[in-house]
């Protein structure tokens, strides 16, 4: 039986972090998508096993299963079950009940995999419970969306396998961020359920806002004078434009909170982060003959 290491698919090591595992992920996904290898079998096959990979390695609960059972690790309540039932086997005395026990001694991947098979007759890959069948295979895509698109709620229609899947996509989605449609997955075979289709968020910010979070960031020109003196200035948000007023003497790299002015909180209608504006003071430039006098006379008098 093959047995896959998860980690070397994605070219890690079982100390790898989170962040080293979402990394991989994205940079092997681009490399081997199938619209950029389109008729590479080697491609598709190796996109496969990264997309099986980062889904088992990317849930905590499910890699801390895979670092203990390996490829099996779909059967570790079943095993732990079957070990547990052995432990009162044995605490009982009992003899020649029926009961059938399995003891697995340690070994590597194979041996492992062999080892289930044999516990739970040759039913290595995902067999549903209640049926017997086999789980159909989990499908993986990226939706590229740019950063306005995912300001507001939005409905799109994708085409996964041929089926179109109208989707419902909710405002400040991230970028990186994967959500799972349950049943749009593979066919299962002899009566078992669907699989899942999980879509990864691919974000592309054009705007002159740095998202981190729900938070916005931005700069806002001054001029000198606004700046010495205060005023009112238009100050760009991301839906629209605002009026804000400056205190006098706002120094240049001056930051300011615009609360609610942010990018929409995942989920939770009418919940926005802030917006961080910092000001840069503008030096205005070519000074006529009598704008140089003036500022002459201005530092005389501030000295």
């Amino acid at each position: 039986m093959e047995y896959i290491d998860y980690y070397k698919e994605l070219g890690l090591d079982k100390n790898a972090t989170p962040a080293d595992i979402k990394k991989a992920y994205r940079k092997l996904a681009r490399k081997y998508h199938p619209d950029l290898n389109p008729n590479d079998e080697e491609a598709h096959l190796k996109f496969q096993r990264i997309n099986e990979a980062n889904e088992v390695l990317s849930d905590p609960e499910k890699r801390k299963k895979y670092d203990q059972y390996g490829k099996d690790w779909e059967h570790a309540e079943a095993f732990e079950e079957a070990r547990r039932k052995q432990g009162q086997s044995h605490n009982s005395g009992a003899a020649g009940g029926g009961y059938r026990q399995y003891t697995y001694t340690g070994g590597d991947a194979e041996d492992f995999s062999d080892f289930f098979e044999s516990m739970f007759g040759g039913a290595s890959g995902r067999r549903s419970r209640r049926t017997g069948g086999f789980r159909g295979q989990d499908f993986n895509a990226e939706l590229h969306l740019d950063l306005r698109e995912v300001y507001t709620t939005h409905k799109r229609t994708l085409t996964v396998n041929g089926k179109n899947i109208r989707l419902t996509i909710p405002a400040g989605v991230e970028n990186g961020q994967t959500i799972k449609i349950a049943g749009h997955g593979g066919e299962g075979a002899n009566g078992g359920p669907q699989g899942d289709l999980y879509i990864t968020f691919v974000i592309t910010n054009n705007t002159e806002f740095r998202r981190e979070g729900n938070d916005l960031y931005t700069e806002a020109d001054l001029d000198l004078y606004t700046a010495i003196l205060g005023g009112e200035i238009t100050v760009p948000t991301f839906d629209g434009k605002v009026k804000l007023k400056v205190k006098p003497e706002t120094e240049n790299g001056t930051k300011v909170k615009l609360k609610g002015k942010g990018f929409p909180v995942y989920k939770k209608e009418g919940h926005f982060g802030d917006l961080y504006l910092t000001y840069t003071v503008r030096i205005p430039k070519n000074l006529t003959e009598e704008e140089k006098k003036l500022f002459e006379e201005l530092q005389k008098h501030r000295r």
